[in-house]
């Protein structure tokens, strides 16, 4: 199959998971949606998963870690609530795609990765798509990013057991950390902690299922 016609295959996946995975079921933000239309989630994925890169389910990126369904993508992202003001900080880079997701909708990305050898992955990927309002750091991701915080945003796409303190330091009032959190022996709990002048205010946006934070974290 010549590029051009792999190119309009995938362009036509992209838009059937809006439709089907996305719109269909409460993803609601047109600008998340726009997003997800534009990012080639094929290119995040190994070689041998590029046929099933829109499908509906996750997918091994290697090291162990998956890319995420795209529906948990798109609810994650809809709930971080970013404008194109937005500083974000991601915490499991993986594959790049969600910060690739991040970068339509914010102003500047920063994402860490424990694994360095799917840091630099990601970061290729997203140089070579241009997308330079992101930066890629390998790193414990408890720490953070201090010398570019506060953040308007944070997402955590590993789970925690506990929401790491030093992330809530860093998190600008009326910022979002949308985080799962639990053990990964048992249920996690898709959160939303919003920052106010006395604290956080948490929802719970129901079960889900993701690799463990790993570094510092373990030791809490």
């Amino acid at each position: 199959m010549k590029e051009k016609e792999k190119n309009n295959v995938y362009k036509a996946a992209r838009e059937s998971m809006v439709a089907r995975q996305l719109a269909y079921r409460d993803i609601t933000d047109e600008r998340v949606l726009d997003a997800f239309r534009k990012v080639p989630r094929h290119l995040f994925v190994p070689d041998s998963s590029k046929s099933s890169a829109y499908g509906d389910f996750p997918l091994p990126i290697g090291e162990g870690q998956t890319i995420s369904q795209p529906y948990i993508v798109a609810l994650m992202t809809q709930l971080l609530n970013v404008s194109d003001t937005s500083k974000v900080l991601e915490i499991g880079t993986g594959s790049g795609y969600q910060a690739a997701i991040l970068a339509e909708l914010a102003k500047e990305v920063y994402t860490i990765e424990y694994l360095p050898s799917l840091a630099k992955g990601a970061e290729r990927i997203l140089d070579s798509l241009g997308y330079d309002n992101v930066h890629v750091r390998a790193g414990d991701g408890f720490l953070g990013w201090p010398e570019n915080a506060p953040f308007d945003g944070i997402i955590i796409t590993c789970a925690p057991e506990k929401l790491p303190e030093p992330l809530t330091e860093q998190l600008a009032i009326g910022g979002r950390i949308v985080v799962p959190v639990g053990s990964q022996y048992q249920a996690q709990t898709l959160s939303v902690y919003t920052k106010t002048d006395t604290g956080l205010v948490a929802n719970y946006e129901g079960g889900c299922f993701f690799v463990p934070m790993r570094g510092m974290i373990e030791a809490e």
